[in-house]
């Protein structure tokens, strides 16, 4: 059954965040709030819990995963290059609703880059994302936490009227702001191309 934890936006207690990082560890699925809207994250660097967000999704196995890091240091460790221009777009817009798709290394599962060669990654303003990847040490998936073809949410209560059981846990942060999504921007070509027009104008 679904457990649902209340937390503080702001400073989520770390009780909360430690039970959630030690769910994601057992390729258990934890939804959570982000500046636009809650994310469903598995551990990015465990292929079966990778695998287990297209199934509950229903979600196109050609599509890659975007991941959240709590660094550049951490997506320095994802990436075989991250280009000057890359960096200065992280030093402008992270954190912040901006993902920025790089060269993915070798090692990274193919159920995350879906055998692109690259993959999306994204420092997240908001306190929970972030320190939900701070307590696992590693990168999480953050698709909406919707079915594909249906809206992204912006509450816990909708995420459970989604997906039931299937989620093992739900961090409660109450409401996010929704609109636009990140912004996806391929930046392994030059000029950089947008995959995805989204929250951040680039």
């Amino acid at each position: 059954m679904t457990r649902v934890v209340a937390v503080d936006p702001v400073t989520p207690a770390r009780a909360a965040i430690d039970e959630a990082a030690a769910v994601l560890r057992g390729d258990g699925l934890v939804a959570f709030p982000t500046e636009t809207f809650y994310g469903l994250g598995a551990a990015a660097l465990r292929p079966g819990a990778a695998r287990r967000i297209f199934e509950v999704k229903g979600r196109p196995a050609g599509k890659p995963l975007l991941v959240l890091v709590d660094s550049i240091a951490m997506a320095e460790g994802l990436a075989t290059t991250i280009s000057p221009h890359a960096r200065a777009l992280m030093a402008r817009h992270w954190p912040g609703a901006l993902t920025l798709v790089v060269p993915a290394r070798a090692e990274i599962p193919a159920e995350v880059t879906a055998g692109t060669g690259t993959i999306g990654v994204r420092l997240s303003a908001h306190p929970v994302a972030r320190a939900l990847v701070a307590a696992l040490g590693g990168p999480v998936t953050a698709p909406s936490a919707n079915p594909a073809e249906r809206a992204a949410p912006t509450t816990a209560a909708r995420v459970v009227a989604y997906f039931g059981d299937t989620v093992e846990l739900v961090l409660d942060a109450g409401a996010t702001p929704g609109g636009e999504p990140s912004t996806v921007l391929d930046v392994t070509v030059d000029p950089p191309r947008v995959i995805r027009a989204g929250a951040v104008k680039v």
